[in-house]
């Protein structure tokens, strides 16, 4: 079986992780990949002071730098949870916006589940923020386990 997992390195994301260890059933047979996606930096057409072209450099290199934290941790994390097994396991970042990313990558990966961990936003904010696990569940050409946590399952909308 091929796992994908998004992180972002949240507490949504680890508890996504944690998870696995309650699915995975024999890791001779599992390939389990994790990736975090990095967005570029759009410079705004309206600023109303200059910025240059190292600022949006800068900010990017940050944001590759935070990702690649994010898989190393989830790695480490994955890596936990089966001490004593071999665990085939990838991690990458891949640049571009989550949604996109994470269903692209199942696609070309021939993926078999995806597990992301929600956030627990509600409707108005899912409305103004978006929400990479909608999107990945009704995009996907996979099976998507969206993990939310506890504290989260028991907030209304």
């Amino acid at each position: 079986m091929k796992i994908l997992g998004g992180t972002d390195g949240s507490d949504y994301s680890k508890g996504a992780i944690d998870i696995l260890a309650n699915i995975v059933a024999e890791t001779e047979n599992t390939h389990l990949k994790i990736i975090s996606a990095i967005e570029r930096p759009t410079p705004m057409a309206i600023e109303t002071f200059a910025v240059s072209a190292e600022y949006y450099n800068e900010m990017e290199e940050m944001g590759r730098k935070k990702a690649r934290d994010c898989v190393k941790k989830a790695e480490t994390q994955s890596r936990s949870l089966f001490p004593n097994a071999a665990l085939d396991l990838t991690t990458e970042v891949i640049t571009g916006g989550p949604k996109r990313v994470v269903v692209e990558e199942a696609q070309q990966w021939g993926a078999d589940l995806i597990v992301v961990g929600s956030h627990g936003y509600g409707f108005w904010s899912r409305l103004m923020l978006g929400s990479v696990s909608n999107a990945v569940v009704h995009h996907a050409p996979c099976s998507v386990l969206v993990v939310r946590t506890a504290k989260d399952a028991a907030e209304p909308d």
